[in-house]
């Protein structure tokens, strides 16, 4: 080889080893802007939401006190005894017909 030849051959060596580090650098910084872009645009958006209730502004208990559950027994459906078998769909139902007066 010639030192010309030579001189072309290091010459794209070097530019190859500087791209190897400047490509993720540049990659880096890109990631890293688009960080510190996200976290400005929410402490924008942040800002524009309305501030959180105060203690004073929650719903309080009535006077009178909690309110109770209220419980109640269902009556269920009785199955027929006529010997066929039935299927979720054949008019069976599972919820209750009545609520228990007492």
């Amino acid at each position: 080889m010639d030192a010309q030849a030579m001189s072309a051959v290091l010459d794209q060596a070097v530019m190859r080893h500087l791209l190897v580090g400047a490509v993720p650098l540049a990659l880096g910084l890109a990631v890293v802007v688009a960080l510190v872009g996200a976290v400005w645009l929410g402490i924008r958006i942040r800002r524009r939401e309305p501030t959180p209730p105060t203690p004073g502004s929650q719903p309080r208990l009535p006077d009178s006190g909690p309110v109770g559950d209220v419980e109640e027994r269902r009556v269920p459906d009785e199955m027929p005894r006529d010997g066929r078998r039935r299927l979720p769909h054949q008019g069976v139902r599972d919820y209750g017909s009545a609520t228990d007066g007492s």
